[in-house]
C-alpha cells in the first residue's frame, strides 16, 4: 500500500514536470522571437509569464515536501507500533534499490533543470536584454530575482543539500517548522533590526571569550589560592553549572523581551569578572567559583538563537546562523590567545593585575561597553507583528484555478489519514490520548519535551553530549598535562589552544563544501565519530615518554573529528525530531544546550576527581570515560543507522 502511494507521488511528480518543461519551452520560442524584435511591453510579460512558471514550481515542491514529511510520519507511527523495526526494515529494502522511489521523493527527479532553465531565462530577461551572456558565465549572486531565491531555496529544503554557510549554520541548531508556509516579508522586515543582530553575535563572542579565556591560567590561579592545579576543572566548570539553570530562564524569558534579558546577562557577567578578579587578592577560592557562577548565570545563548528564530528574515537566517557559530569559534579563539598576551605583573592601589586577575578585569570592562552599546542602539523587536503573521499567512496563497495547483491540493494520504497522522504523528513515544489541538503545542516541560524523544533524537543527544565531554576534557586540562609532562608556559597553552579555535572554519568550509556533497549525513556522523575515537585512544599515556607530537597530534585529530561531527549531529538531530520542539520554551536548542552543558560539567567534575589521584594518572583516568561514551555512541549510531535519513 505504501509503495504504491510513492509510485503515485513519483508519477504525479513526473507528469507536473513535463507540463511545467512545456510552459517553459514554449516561453523560450517566444524570448528566441523577441531577441529579434524586441518590445518592452512584451518582455515584462514574458518575465512574468516565467515568474508564474517559478510559483507552480513552489507548489510542486510543496507537494513533494508535504508527502516525504507524511511518509516520514507514517514510519514513524510504524516504529512505535512495531518496537522501531520498520523503518529500519523498510529504509534498507528500498532505499538502496536500483529502481528506488522512496530516493525520489526525499530527493528529486529533475527538479533542478527546471529551476535552472526559469533562472537563466529570468535573468536574461531582467537585465540583460541584446545580451549574449548567460548565468552560467557570471557569479549567481548577480540575480536578485526573489521567485528564484524562492526556488533554490524550496529545492535546498527538500533535497538536504548543502554548503558552507549551511553546514556551518547547523551547528547553531536554529529550529523551524517542518513545513515553512509563505510569509509576509514587510511584516519580517519589521521585527528585523540589523545592529540588534550585531548585537547578538557580539554577545555570543563575548561569553565565548569569557569562557575560555582563563583556561590557560585557571590552574595557576587555583595554586594561588593554595588549592590543588586540578581543581581548575571546578573553576572552568562552575561557569557550565550556573548555565544548566541560566538556558532555562533565558529561554522563557525571550517569549517577552530580548532586550531586557541582555541587559540581565550583561550586568551579571560584569559583576562575575570582577569578583573573579578580586578573590586574588581576597585570597578566597569561593570568591573565584562565586565568580564563575555569576559569569554561567548570565550566559545569554539561549536569548541570541531565539533572536536569529524568530526576528531575522527567513532570507538571511542562514547567514546569522553561520554568524552565530563563526562568533562562537572566533570567540573560543581569542580567549586563549588574549590570556597568552596578559603576561604582566603589576600593582594599582591594592588591586593586583597579572596573568591570573587580567582576563577577569578585561572581561568586565569588555561587558561594560557592550552593555552601554546594548543600552542606546538595540531595538526591542514589536510583538504585536508575530502575534498577528498567522492570519496573514493563512490567506497568502493565490487561487488559481489551474491543473496544477488542484493536483498539488491532492497529497499522499486522504484528508482523515493525514489529519490523523498530524494528531498523533509527533506522539509517537508517548502513546497518550490527548486533545488534538494539544498534540500540536509546544512542549511545557523538560518532562513533556523529553516524553517526545525518539529513540534516534536520544542517540543523537548521547552523541553531541560525548562530543561535548571529550571536548572538553581535552581543553580543560590542557595546562595540566602540558605542564606536567612537558613543562609548557602560559603562553604556549594559549597559543596550542588558540590554533585548536582557529581550525573550526577552515575544516567547516572542506566539509560544508566538498564532504557534505559526496557523502550521506550518517556516513559522515558514523566516520567522525570514530576518528573521534581513534583520537581519543591515541592520547592514552602508553608508551613513555608522553611525546609532544603525540599528545598535539591526538588532540587535533580529537577536535577537528569533533567540530565536524557537531555540524552533522546537529544537522541530523533537527531532521529527526519532533516539529513540536521547534518552538516554545522548551525547544531542541535548549535540549542541546542542555546536553552539551551537562556534559562539560561532568567532564570538568571528571578532571577535578581524577587529580585526587596524582597528576601523573590524570590523563588517563580522563580518557577513559570518553572512550567509553565514544564506543557506546558508535553502538547506538549503528542501532538506528538506517533511521536517519
Amino acid at each position: 500500500m505504501l509503495d504504491n502511494q510513492i509510485e503515485k507521488i513519483v508519477l504525479f511528480l513526473l507528469e507536473q514536470q513535463g507540463l511545467l518543461a512545456t510552459r517553459i519551452a514554449k516561453l523560450g520560442e517566444q524570448q528566441e522571437a523577441l531577441q529579434e524584435q524586441p518590445d518592452i511591453s512584451q518582455i515584462s510579460e514574458l518575465r512574468e509569464a516565467y515568474r508564474t512558471a517559478g510559483r507552480d514550481l513552489l507548489k510542486l515542491l510543496y507537494f513533494v515536501e508535504i508527502n516525504a514529511i507524511g511518509l516520514r510520519k507514517i514510519l514513524k507511527k510504524f516504529d512505535k507500533r512495531f518496537g522501531y523495526q520498520f523503518t529500519n526494515y523498510y529504509v534498507k529494502t528500498r532505499a538502496n534499490h536500483p529502481y528506488s522511489q522512496l530516493q525520489q521523493v526525499f530527493k528529486h527527479v529533475g527538479i533542478g533543470a527546471v529551476v535552472g532553465a526559469i533562472s537563466r531565462n529570468l535573468g536574461e530577461l531582467q537585465d540583460r536584454q541584446g545580451s549574449y551572456i548567460s548565468i552560467y558565465d557570471q557569479p549567481p549572486l548577480a540575480l536578485q530575482d526573489s521567485i528564484i531565491d524562492s526556488m533554490k531555496a524550496a529545492v535546498d529544503r527538500l533535497t538536504h543539500s548543502t554548503n558552507f554557510l549551511n553546514f556551518l549554520a547547523q551547528h547553531a541548531l536554529i529550529l523551524q517548522e517542518e513545513l515553512p508556509a509563505p510569509i509576509d516579508e514587510h511584516a519580517e522586515d519589521q521585527r528585523y533590526h540589523f545592529m540588534s543582530l550585531m548585537l547578538n553575535l557580539a554577545n555570543t563572542f563575548l561569553y565565548m571569550v569569557n569562557t575560555y579565556i582563563i583556561v590557560p591560567t585557571a590552574d595557576d590561579y587555583a595554586l594561588s589560592l593554595g588549592a590543588a592545579a586540578t581543581v581548575c576543572g571546578i573553576v572552568i566548570g562552575a561557569m557550565a553549572v550556573a548555565q544548566i539553570f541560566s538556558s532555562v530562564y533565558f529561554s522563557a524569558w525571550s517569549n517577552k523581551s530580548y532586550f531586557r534579558p541582555l541587559v540581565f546577562s550583561s550586568i551579571v557577567l560584569f559583576v562575575g569578572n570582577i569578583m573573579y578578579a578580586l578573590a586574588y587578592d581576597l585570597d578566597s577560592i569561593v570568591v573565584l567559583l562565586a565568580g564563575r557562577i555569576f559569569c554561567g548565570l548570565g550566559s545569554a545563548r539561549a536569548v541570541n538563537r531565539r533572536y536569529i528564530s524568530d526576528c531575522v528574515p527567513s532570507k538571511i537566517r542562514m547567514q546569522a546562523s553561520a554568524g552565530f557559530v563563526s562568533a562562537s569559534a572566533l570567540g573560543m579563539a581569542c580567549g586563549p590567545a588574549l590570556a597568552g598576551v596578559l603576561q604582566y605583573n603589576f600593582k594599582i592601589y591594592k588591586f593586583t593585575f597579572n596573568q591570573e586577575t587580567l582576563p577577569g578585569w578585561i572581561m568586565a570592562v569588555a561587558w561594560l561597553v557592550y552593555l552601554m552599546w546594548l543600552w542606546f542602539l538595540f531595538k526591542e523587536p514589536s510583538q504585536e507583528v508575530e502575534a498577528n503573521e498567522t492570519p496573514q499567512e493563512s490567506n497568502s496563497e493565490p487561487a488559481e484555478g489551474d491543473a496544477l495547483e488542484s493536483g498539488v491540493k491532492t497529497p499522499l494520504l486522504i484528508s482523515s489519514e493525514m489529519k490523523e497522522l498530524d494528531e498523533d504523528g509527533d506522539d509517537e513515544c508517548r502513546g497518550s490520548n490527548e486533545a488534538p489541538e494539544e498534540s500540536r503545542q509546544a512542549a511545557t516541560s523538560l518532562r513533556s519535551a523529553y516524553r517526545l524523544l525518539t529513540p534516534s533524537v536520544k542517540v543523537q543527544l548521547l552523541i553531541y553530549f560525548m562530543l561535548k565531554y571529550a571536548m572538553e576534557i581535552l581543553l580543560s586540562e590542557s595546562s595540566v598535562i602540558t605542564t606536567y609532562y612537558f613543562s609548557w608556559s602560559t603562553s604556549s597553552v594559549a597559543i596550542f589552544l588558540a590554533c585548536l579555535g582557529l581550525t573550526v572554519l577552515p575544516i567547516n568550509i572542506v566539509v560544508g563544501n566538498y564532504i557534505c556533497n559526496m557523502f550521506e549525513d550518517r556516513q559522515i556522523l558514523l566516520a567522525s565519530e570514530i576518528m573521534v575515537c581513534i583520537g581519543i585512544l591515541l592520547s592514552f599515556h602508553v608508551f613513555i615518554p608522553y611525546s609532544v607530537p603525540q599528545y598535539v597530534i591526538s588532540g587535533l585529530i580529537m577536535f577537528v573529528s569533533a567540530e565536524v561531527l557537531e555540524g552533522v549531529n546537529l544537522s541530523l538531530l533537527s531532521r529527526v525530531m519532533s516539529s513540536r520542539l521547534s518552538r516554545g520554551t522548551y525547544n531542541g536548542g535548549l535540549l542541546s544546550t542542555e546536553a552539551g552543558t551537562i556534559a562539560r560539567v561532568v567532564a570538568d567534575s571528571t578532571i577535578t576527581l581524577a587529580g585526587y589521584l596524582g597528576d601523573s594518572k590524570l590523563l588517563n583516568v580522563t580518557l577513559l570515560p570518553s572512550l567509553v561514551i565514544c564506543i557506546s555512541s558508535i553502538i547506538a549510531t549503528l542501532c538506528t543507522y538506517n533511521s536517519l535519513y
